[in-house]
């Protein structure tokens, strides 16, 4: 089993720059990353992963529950094909190191993302 290090509840804003200085407050942080992403800007603060873009930009998106950081991509993966789960997006390379969308049997659509060692959060 990939060992989870965190979940990140998704949280869909209009923009960014206006959104951060709540969750600033609200965890005490500063965010941890900031990127963009097939024309969305993200945002990592405590357990939170902003995403910010157009209506149409966050379209694809949307349905997907949350985001979990594991050790191993590759384990997700398996776990996946063993529960009968269909693969949406991915694998993938992305600017935080890899990533994969799931949806898994009862319904629920989850983000893996395996960091780079190369990238700050990791």
């Amino acid at each position: 089993m990939p060992a989870a290090r965190t979940t990140l509840a998704r949280v869909y804003v209009d923009d960014l720059d206006t959104a951060l200085p709540t969750f600033v407050d609200l965890t005490g942080e500063q965010p941890r990353q900031r990127f963009s992403y097939r024309g969305l800007e993200l945002a990592t603060i405590g357990g939170f992963l902003l995403l910010a873009g157009t209506t149409e930009a966050l379209a694809p998106y949307r349905g997907t529950h949350a985001t979990v950081l594991v050790d191993s991509l590759d384990e997700a993966l398996q776990i996946t094909e063993q529960h009968s789960g269909k693969i949406l997006d991915g694998p993938n390379m992305v600017p935080t190191g890899r990533n994969l969308t799931v949806r898994h049997q009862g319904g629920s659509t989850i983000e893996y993302v395996e960091f780079s060692a190369s990238q700050p959060g990791a």
